[in-house]
């Protein structure tokens, strides 16, 4: 039975938008002083662990709600690859690498862990679940982050960052605070503006389109996926009061959205973000939307001909 790893004893409760953002900006200034100078490096690098971190935490709440009802419920991950068994400091592989040899934790990570995550999408019978864990892993050969000591203290970190300690009431959700990291991506300098189109932007044209629930929703360059992720919250609504039934959540969460995106740093992105945004399938098709062609489409096998809404922000990149 899979456990919940505790954020260290010493982590205080996030109950600000302040102190949330504050905790992601600590991440990133440690990102940033281990080979991570910019944006364009350490948003993808914060992008898969935090994944892997929220994905951890979700599967262990969905495993204690199937064991509550007496149902079966399969993990995406087996041990030691589990958040839980890696990177929490209680975590038992964890324990096992810090008191082994020197080098032994990006050894692992590296030569067990990334490879495993990686390969997921080409097991017989991979889940839709386990195919975007691959997608958001594929271009991650190693970590950018320069020693043991500064990625063990990232993981700790965002370990603090858990629904145990994230007050609701009061604080964005965490896929507001990634899209704040997002939006530095398109700032001066950074050259990742082709990626993003400002959330004030995505939200007067979602706003005015207006699409609703049981409608497909398309973007052919979809960049990091702003116009699906606000299209989600349009459609849902506040607290979800526009989803009248289990059957409409379902739709919503598995067969509404698609996507394509050619870049390779920024297609694992827009998956990350679009799962934040509690979309639990998020179709995107990695590949060139003009020419047709194709670096993986495996989430994307039972897209419809035609969509009922096309929301677009042309990439003004190459």
């Amino acid at each position: 039975m899979p456990h919940r790893s505790k954020p260290n004893g010493n982590a205080r409760r996030l109950n600000s938008q302040q102190s949330l953002n504050g905790a992601i900006k600590s991440i990133c200034d440690i990102m940033r002083r281990s080979n991570c100078a910019g944006a364009l490096q350490y948003v993808p690098e914060l992008t898969w662990i935090l994944f892997l971190r929220i994905l951890d935490e979700r599967e262990i709440r969905e495993a204690e709600e199937a064991e509550a009802v007496g149902a079966e419920f399969t993990p995406s991950l087996e041990p030691p690859y589990r958040w839980q068994d890696w990177a929490a400091p209680d975590g038992p592989k964890r324990r096992e690498m810090q008191n082994g040899a020197l080098g032994a934790f990006f050894g692992f990570v590296h030569t067990e862990l990334l490879p495993y995550l990686r390969n997921l999408k080409d097991r017989p019978g991979a889940t839709p679940r386990q195919k975007i864990i691959s997608e958001i892993m594929a271009g991650v050969e190693r970590t950018r982050i320069d020693t043991e000591r500064n990625f063990l203290d990232v993981l700790d970190k965002v370990n603090e960052i858990s629904d145990q300690v994230v007050d609701q009431t009061h604080v964005f959700t965490l896929s507001q605070v990634y899209e704040g990291l997002l939006l530095k991506m398109g700032e001066k300098g950074n050259d990742g503006g082709q990626f993003f189109t400002p959330r004030e932007v995505i939200r007067a044209i979602v706003k005015v389109i207006d699409p609703k629930i049981g409608e497909t929703v398309y973007d052919p360059g979809c960049g990091t996926g702003g116009f699906l992720a606000q299209s989600y919250e349009h459609m849902a609504g506040p607290n979800n009061e526009k989803i009248t039934s289990p059957d409409q959540l379902e739709t919503l969460k598995r067969r509404t959205f698609y996507g394509r995106e050619k870049d390779n740093a920024i297609s694992p992105i827009a998956l990350a973000n679009l799962v934040l945004h509690n979309i639990d399938e998020p179709h995107v098709w990695h590949g060139n939307t003009l020419t047709g062609a194709e670096a993986y489409g495996g989430l994307f096998t039972e897209a419809p001909a035609l969509h009922d809404v096309i929301l677009m922000n042309p990439p003004f990149g190459g």
